[in-house]
């Protein structure tokens, strides 16, 4: 595992500093998040020194993933994705229950979800299906990915964790969009897919099917179902234009705000930094984004497009979902704040997959000649249409 270090030219420094940043951010608010307030001062929870460690960990993750030629994932793909479906598979067998929930397989002193390593097999082979022709999809195609992409999405889906499984399949879905769909498919897709969607009630567990209910009306439940998204309404509407400041947020340190050091992270962080400081992370995000997508329009090869642009719709979609979960817009499905949610899996894979977006970066110069060969060939393709 070496690299020349004339691509260290090519490193994404913007991209490198933002993702320092938000951890950082993470890692302040989830102090405060942590925190217990007692009569002689203040104690904290264990997930804000948790979380450094995996920070560690997932810095560490991401140098790997960096020196790893990323090319050599294109050879990877088919042989990690069985892997993947056996480990998922594994896990209503020998997995361990938390909250009701069988996610986590135990390896000795740690455990990790499965489901977590999906997002990077799904991006992976995804990016292998996608990047065989230049053409857009037709059905043929388009067909057999969604049929890859549901293997895994169902495996994880009857843990239950539906938050998790929705993640996989708009990240497919995403890196879909940025290929491109026949003129007809689309027009079929655009009708189809709204009138099957309803039909996904009929799937959903009860308490699913409360989350949705309650997000339509939250006052139906107030001390129950409704309770999360209340709370979390409250904390952000409470820190107004500055803020309350750091550790003075009465939902958060009273313990009126539920998980919110997990899925509610940034109901914490609203309302002790307020409007300005929700808008100045909304900014960090967003700068976050585009220096992703710089990487994909950049890169050199297909492939590596490909997998650029899924690490831009994974962070997206958590983003979007997440914010609007917490401010009432979205029911609430468990799908975390990238850097700022705690949880050790879900921080390796976000560094791992910034750590794979560096690597297509730093990898253009060698790409040079091929990316003019591959140009050819789709514009003799192109005139042979």
């Amino acid at each position: 595992m070496s690299i020349d270090r004339r691509v260290i030219k090519y490193l994404n420094w913007p991209l490198l500093g933002l993702t320092v940043a938000l951890f950082v951010v993470g890692a302040v608010n989830l102090y405060s998040a942590s925190a217990v307030r007692l009569e002689d001062g203040i104690a904290l929870a264990p997930y804000f020194e948790k979380q450094l460690v995996w920070g560690l960990v997932g810095l560490a993750g991401m140098v790997v993933f960096m020196l790893f030629d990323y090319t050599r994932f294109h050879a990877l793909a088919w042989p990690l994705f069985f892997l993947t479906l056996l480990l998922l598979a594994a896990v209503p067998v020998f997995g361990s229950t938390v909250y009701g929930a069988k996610r986590w397989l135990d390896l000795g002193p740690f455990s990790f979800q499965p489901s977590e390593v999906a997002k990077i097999t799904i991006l992976v082979v995804g990016a292998r299906l996608l990047s065989r022709k230049p053409e857009k999809l037709g059905w043929g195609e388009f067909l057999f990915i969604v049929f890859v992409g549901m293997l895994p999405a169902a495996l994880v889906v009857i843990q239950p964790d539906l938050g998790s499984s929705l993640n996989l399949l708009l990240l497919l879905a995403g890196i879909i969009l940025y290929r491109g769909l026949k003129g007809r498919v689309l027009k079929v897709l655009a009708i189809i897919v709204p009138a099957v969607l309803p039909l996904g009630w009929f799937f959903l567990h009860d308490y699913q099917k409360r989350r949705i209910l309650t997000f339509l009306d939250p006052t139906n439940d107030p001390l129950g179902a409704g309770y999360h998204i209340i709370q979390s309404q409250i904390a952000i509407g409470s820190g107004r234009l500055w803020g309350k400041g750091f550790l003075q947020g009465t939902q958060s340190q009273l313990r009126f705000l539920p998980e919110k050091h997990t899925d509610f992270a940034v109901a914490v962080f609203g309302e002790e930094w307020g409007f300005v400081g929700c808008l100045l992370l909304l900014s960090l995000f967003a700068m976050f984004l585009m220096s992703i997508f710089s990487t994909a329009r950049d890169a050199r090869d297909r492939f590596g497009s490909f997998l650029a642009a899924g690490v831009f719709f994974y962070f997206f979609w958590q983003i979007l979902i997440n914010m609007g979960m917490v401010l009432g817009l979205m029911p609430v499905v468990g799908i975390p704040l990238p850097f700022m949610s705690y949880g050790g899996s879900t921080t390796l894979v976000n560094f791992c997959l910034i750590g794979l977006v560096q690597n297509v970066s730093m990898r253009r110069h060698t790409f040079r000649h091929n990316r003019s060969l591959q140009f050819r060939g789709e514009a003799a393709y192109a005139s042979k249409k």
